[in-house]
């Protein structure tokens, strides 16, 4: 898919660098790609430090309380 958005060139030349790819388009995907799979990452840890799973019965401060 194909789209256009406004952001400042430091950000984007930033974005380059830190992706370490050259053309724009694909900097701003891997960049983009590289949130998402670190905010879904972040949450699923919050789900299984608060005990939503069965799996993962303890909360985080039950496993903390449990190691002392």
């Amino acid at each position: 898919m194909k789209f256009s958005v406004e952001m400042e060139e430091s950000t984007l030349e930033k974005i380059m660098l830190a992706t370490g790819i050259s053309k724009k388009g694909p900097a701003v995907a891997k960049a983009a790609t590289e949130y998402l799979r670190r905010a879904m990452a972040k949450e699923f840890a919050t789900m299984v430090m608060e005990g939503k799973f069965e799996d993962y019965p303890l909360t985080n401060d039950e496993i903390e309380q449990s190691d002392r």
